[in-house]
């Protein structure tokens, strides 16, 4: 049985109704799977990949509604959020690196920034409290049924993510899903998935 649900034009469904998740041994340790995950996404078209799950986003009753929005500086294969920017209804922040730890910083199309150690773009200005976000976009190499992600390795977005009470949503290829990923007790559930072909709840 599945769930489906119209939200603003987008069909929703259960995870239950997936046919296309990649069913890779959960037995793999996270060493493994950010290998194989690396390795996919080599091959995917990440540019038409992200322009149509900004679109599936745009039709997001939790987008509609959410003003202050974290997303990330993609890495040049990542699914790329940008294009969001444009919608000036919003107040945009990006995260940056501060120790072990992620901060929570405005950002505006045009605004500065740094390449980090990381070989991250990063926010220049002053960050704020990341209590101020009502909805934030988590980066991920995989992502699973139980709406876990991959990350990569580094616990940043675990960290950040523990305790913060906003609407957090994984953009993600479809050719990414996975059926189960090795969880730790460090790793945070996320929301709703967003893919290429429809978002999960």
């Amino acid at each position: 049985y599945s769930r489906v649900r119209p939200i603003m034009g987008l069909l929703i469904h259960s995870f239950s109704y997936f046919p296309f998740l990649l069913y890779i041994n959960s037995m793999h340790n996270k060493i493994e799977l950010r290998s194989i995950a690396k390795s996919i996404r080599k091959n995917l078209n990440i540019a038409d990949i992200s322009k149509r799950i900004v679109s599936n986003i745009r039709d997001l009753h939790e987008y509609h509604f959410a003003r202050h929005i974290m997303l990330f500086y993609p890495l040049a294969s990542e699914v790329n959020l940008l294009e969001l920017l444009e919608d000036d209804d919003k107040c945009f922040y990006l995260p940056r690196v501060n120790g072990k730890d992620l901060e929570c910083c405005p950002y505006k199309r045009g605004n500065d920034l740094l390449l980090s150690p990381l070989n991250i773009s990063e926010p220049c200005c002053e960050a704020v409290d990341k209590s101020e976000i009502d909805l934030i976009f988590t980066p991920a190499l995989m992502a699973d049924s139980n709406f876990y992600r991959l990350g990569y390795g580094g616990g940043f977005y675990d960290r950040f993510l523990k305790n913060l009470n906003a609407y957090k949503i994984i953009p993600i290829a479809e050719e990414l899903l996975i059926d189960s990923l090795p969880i730790e007790n460090i790793d945070v559930k996320c929301d709703c998935i967003v893919t290429q072909k429809k978002a999960s709840f």
